[in-house]
């Protein structure tokens, strides 16, 4: 198994960010660089990092966002843009204090948003985006609206503090603004054809906070080489609920990347 480091912290716009590395035994020194969904944090994703930087052979470093895990807890609403603000500002504060150049990202639903924004504004050498958003769908609201009442009424509070530092503050951080009525105008297409490095999107049929549709745009939208794995028997989260057909995509892509090189 790659060499992994427990745990550090990273400042990033004044706020202290949970960090985790995992040491890559590739030549060409790709790093993946783990962007987790809306409710997730470095503790979320589980061992899929490790499997994939064994699978793969690529250093990778995984980090919890502003408000999540272990890092600062939220101490403000998110605005509409909040993504927009993680692309733009925060992401590549982070990738200059860790001196990556040239990131495959590996983005999770919000994860996957905030993956495309970048590319586009910054490049990169690929993306591997999980079950992204690209405009707002009423599957998605209808099930941000679930969550609010399973957080209400049961268990979730106490799941979710075990990965987050103030859980409240996290769930309502990101349950506000997705159901805030200005939010249903999120839309990201435009930023699609100004992604020119290679992308795979993987998204299953049974997402319950998102449809075909999101990777239908990306395909067709894209500037660059798109690679589309849609997966059966799989929700919301293809690297928990079909392991290894994303691993073994993950690392077919990621040989083609070095390949181009």
């Amino acid at each position: 198994m790659p060499q992994q480091s427990d745990p550090s912290f990273v400042t990033v716009q004044g706020r202290k960010l949970e960090v985790r590395t995992i040491a890559g035994a590739r030549h060409d020194a790709i790093t993946l660089v783990f962007l987790h969904e809306g409710l997730g944090s470095v503790s979320m994703w589980r061992d899929f990092p490790d499997k994939a930087a064994a699978a793969t052979g690529c250093a990778a470093v995984i980090y919890s966002r502003y408000g999540c895990g272990e890092s600062d807890v939220l101490n403000e609403p998110r605005g509409v843009d909040y993504m927009h603000v993680e692309a733009l500002e925060a992401l590549p504060e982070l990738l200059e204090e860790l001196s990556i150049r040239d990131p495959v990202l590996v983005g999770h639903s919000d994860g996957g948003s905030i993956a495309l924004i970048y590319a586009a504004a910054r490049g990169a050498k690929g993306l591997i985006v999980l079950a992204p958003h690209v405009f707002v769908e009423d599957i998605s609201v209808t099930s941000i609206a679930e969550a609010k009442a399973a957080f209400q009424s049961t268990d979730l509070p106490q799941k979710l503090a075990r990965h987050h530092a103030d859980a409240a503050k996290t769930f309502w951080g990101w349950n506000d603004i997705w159901l805030h009525p200005d939010f249903r105008g999120w839309n990201i297409e435009e930023y699609l054809p100004r992604v020119y490095c290679p992308v795979l999107a993987i998204q299953g049929f049974d997402d319950e906070y998102g449809t075909m549709g999101q990777l239908e745009a990306i395909a067709r939208q894209t500037g660059g080489p798109i690679e589309l794995l849609r997966l059966a028997d799989c929700r919301h989260s293809p690297h928990r609920d079909q392991p290894a057909a994303v691993l073994e995509a993950t690392s077919r892509f990621i040989d083609r990347l070095g390949e181009r090189d």
